[in-house]
């Protein structure tokens, strides 16, 4: 059962930090910079997907992606060609130009296949209370014929496998969620809020768990549920809003 205090504090701590302060250092910043849904769909999946490691390294890398897509990100990855490969470099960590070249053919693909993304993961909200089957299914389509081989599927999370998929989970909170703090686009309006799951890491975890929320250790998918469980009753609507609260306060502590 949790605490009346505890969900005052988580309150009062998404007032905080959901706010347009939080986004000049965080990876959204970067789709922030479009204003047409396509573009800000497109960057903001790629961004999200670079999304780990140190904030910096992450904005610098989609400032670069900005500019290899020519500040046009939809245009550029519907006119994305096999042939293009030659002429990229790029490198994110263990994200390379092969990896990049990857995402845009695929892209390209299911933009050409849905015209959004948004509906690539519907199909998999449909009849669930979580992300995990709309994760799943993006997955699949998104790999296509290629999942069982191709390198680059290690950089598309499994949840089925165990994986927090902390960043798509990210990315889906960034389209879905609209709040009217001018954080989240709130972009896509056939997904509920009330479905998204709440994107875990390091920092949401230990927050999590120095709260009382989750008891587990590892940073699974798993945690991902028993967190979802608790957000769920202190907000059925809109759970995934306290990313905010446990993220910031989770980097705030750590400072």
């Amino acid at each position: 059962m949790i605490e009346e205090k505890t969900k005052i504090k988580l309150d009062q701590l998404v007032e905080i930090y959901n706010n347009t302060k939080f986004i000049e250092n965080d990876p959204i910043s970067i789709p922030h910079k479009f204003n047409k849904r396509l573009d800000i769909e497109v960057i903001g999946f790629l961004i999200a997907t670079l999304s780990w490691g140190n904030r910096k390294s992450i904005l610098n890398s989609g400032e670069k992606l900005i500019t290899i897509m020519n500040n046009s990100p939809y245009d550029f990855v519907m006119n994305y060609k096999e042939k293009d490969f030659s002429k990229l470099e790029f490198k994110h960590r263990t994200f390379n130009s092969f990896d990049l070249h990857f995402f845009f053919l695929r892209l390209n693909h299911l933009l050409r296949k849905y015209s959004s993304l948004e509906d690539v993961f519907l199909t998999g909200f449909k009849n669930e209370s979580n992300s995990l089957y709309a994760i799943d299914h993006f997955r699949s389509e998104f790999l296509g014929e290629y999942q069982n081989e191709i390198r680059t599927k290690k950089h598309v999370a499994n949840p089925k496998k165990g994986s927090a998929a902390k960043r798509i989970n990210m990315f889906l909170r960034w389209m879905v969620r609209n709040d009217n703090q001018g954080v989240d686009f709130g972009l896509w309006k056939k997904i509920k809020p009330s479905k998204l799951s709440c994107p875990l890491d390091v920092h949401s975890g230990n927050s999590a768990r120095k709260m009382g929320l989750i008891k587990r250790e590892q940073n699974d998918w798993k945690t991902v549920v028993e967190l979802d469980k608790v957000l769920r009753i202190l907000d059925p609507n809109d759970p995934s809003k306290y990313d905010f609260a446990l993220f910031g306060w989770g980097i705030d502590q750590k400072k």
